[in-house]
């Protein structure tokens, strides 16, 4: 197998030409003989001044490139595009199989013989994970991240699980526009991703159940030292696997591997969007995520990490607690711990070397869980056939039965433009119904899943009621909130048959969500259903791309023509 600079040679008829003219050119940067015969590690560079949660990338770089060094190997870093969820239109998760094209192709495309991913915000992990499986070339991947914690008025803040909290209280008068604008500027006070167990730390915790990261690398805080030397040894790491080509990703990637990324995600109190990005990183492999296993495995994980939005504790608190591996520790037999990771210790070594720390109470024991279950159940029922997702470890208990009259938005802007309308009709007993939010309908299925709560009722003291819809929403975010409704309205799915006015019944005990009309008057609704045109914004380039291939929640989101077509 050929190694290093004559890796993949560009095609030009006469390999020594080709060998020749690239040493000429890479020579013109001032590399010595003896660098170019190094073996080479790729690191990827997400670095962009849109994106303040990646703003600590150009130090760990460094820090990789260092480590290479220091065993021998030859650091090249290249750029991939790089994805912030608060400043990609219309939301991240419609450049997410972007991201991972890009990253997969730029790996293909240039000698190096393994590679290090650096990446956090929010769908960058998930795309850069998505690719090395598809790749397969060996590849340790290190997070940026997650932000300290902002302070205001003797209260703790992190974003963004609070950031909607004083948000909804600015929305019902409780929070006046001065104070508001204090609170914007205390939300995120560093570098770095959500402080909480939003979707970039919960995918960071998965990336290290899955073996693909360093011990303790998913809870590092952005501006420690640590975070550095952790990616210094990530580097290391990585350039004695470029010697010796392996661990690749398809020797990691286990079914074993990804039950254990589903034990972890609900012991976490995990987002949901991690269910999305799960399933499309399985879907990579020759295997899938079996939602009724997930399901299953909700039923009999205990939630043991208290942070927010299911519990009180920001993310530095469960570093200093003892991180992945204390929380490993902790799972004990409902983890594989024979299950190897990239460091070449196994999960049992990494578990049996976790910090004890006196008096901590972010990691729980198993018998004193923050929640009997896990974060997340999957539904099914007549309104999601194929499955969809609530996080009822950060829902309100009263309403987890519930059957209520559907108060109906046909769309975001719809929803926008009426949820704050003094005339709208709706009680908090009411079920909120927001459709062509999901894959194709919105596009890029955003995290609008997060309905609003109508201000008239905010300004009641209504903090919750039940909301669905197939969009998605942040990891950070609370409520009784059913997402991800499957099939999507937009193709036709059964939240396209709702009215205003009729009654749904919600039974998160029992597993359904459905809509309480009967299958005759359905069928007239479905007939009747028009047939929906191609939508001005997928007319060229990759929003055409993204309509015609992109799959359901359910299958991970990814592209149809990506996934692997090996055995379930």
């Amino acid at each position: 197998m050929t190694k290093g600079l004559r890796k993949g040679l560009t095609s030009y008829g006469d390999a020594g030409f080709s060998l020749f003219l690239r040493k000429a050119f890479i020579k013109a940067a001032g590399y010595s003989d003896d660098a170019l015969d190094r073996p080479i590690v790729g690191i990827t560079n997400t670095h962009s001044d849109y994106n303040p949660c990646h703003g600590n990338v150009p130090q760990l770089i460094e820090a990789v490139k260092r480590g290479v060094m220091l065993a021998g190997g030859m650091p090249m870093v290249f750029p991939t595009i790089s994805i912030a969820e608060s400043f990609a239109h219309p939301t991240s998760m419609f450049l997410r199989n972007l991201m991972a094209m890009d990253t997969e192709e730029m790996v293909r495309a240039q000698p190096m013989d393994s590679v290090v991913v650096i990446g956090g915000c929010d769908k960058t992990l998930p795309a850069q994970i998505m690719a090395a499986a598809s790749v397969d070339l060996p590849t340790i991947v290190v997070p940026v991240g997650p932000m300290v914690v902002g302070h205001h008025k003797g209260e703790v803040l992190g974003a963004c699980t609070d950031c909607r909290r004083l948000w909804g209280q600015h929305r019902a008068g409780e929070i006046d526009e001065d104070e508001i604008e204090i609170v914007n500027g205390r939300l995120a006070p560093s570098v770095g991703t959500c402080m909480v167990m939003g979707t970039a730390s919960t995918m960071a915790c998965v990336t290290e159940a899955l073996g693909l990261s360093l011990p303790m690398s998913a809870s590092i805080p952005a501006p420690h030292a640590e975070r550095i030397r952790s990616a210094e040894a990530s580097g290391r790491r990585a350039a004695e696997m470029a010697v010796s080509g392996a661990p690749r990703p398809s020797e990691l990637l286990t079914p074993s591997a990804f039950r254990n990324a589903a034990v972890v995600m609900q012991a976490i109190g995990g987002s949901t969007n991690g269910v999305i990005h799960l399933s499309a990183i399985a879907n990579r492999t020759a295997h899938k995520l079996d939602l009724d296993l997930f399901d299953t495995l909700g039923r009999n994980v205990p939630v043991l990490v208290d942070l927010k939005p299911s519990g009180a504790h920001y993310m530095e608190h469960f570093h200093h607690a003892g991180g992945v591996p204390k929380l490993l520790k902790q799972l004990g037999d409902l983890i594989d711990l024979d299950a190897m990771t990239v460091s070449g210790q196994t999960l049992r070594e990494i578990a049996a070397g976790a910090e004890d720390v006196p008096g901590q109470d972010v990691i729980r024991p198993r018998d004193n869980p923050i929640k009997p279950e896990g974060s997340m159940a999957v539904l099914s029922g007549n309104l999601a056939p194929r499955g969809a997702i609530i996080k009822h470890a950060a829902a309100s208990a009263r309403l987890l039965q519930h059957t209520g009259r559907a108060v109906v938005f046909e769309s975001v802007e719809d929803m926008t433009s009426r949820v704050d309308d003094p005339d709208l009709d709706v009680t908090a007993d009411d079920v909120l119904v927001l459709r062509n939010a999901g894959p194709k309908g919105a596009p890029g299925m955003p995290e609008a899943g997060y309905l609003p709560i109508p201000r008239k009722l905010g300004r009641q003291g209504v903090k919750d009621m039940v909301r669905i819809s197939d969009a998605r929403m942040s990891g950070t975010a609370f409520g009784t909130i059913v997402l991800h409704m499957t099939p999507e309205s937009a193709v036709g799915g059964p939240l396209a048959l709702v009215r205003s006015g009729d009654m749904i019944r919600l039974d998160v005990a029992g597993r359904r969500i459905d809509l309480l009309v009967d299958e005759a008057e359905l069928a007239r609704r479905q007939a009747a259903l028009p047939v929906a045109p191609t939508p001005a914004w997928a007319r060229r380039g990759y929003a055409r791309l993204f309509h015609e291939t992109v799959l359901q929640a359910d299958e991970g989101c990814d592209f149809d023509f990506m996934v692997e077509r090996g055995e379930g």
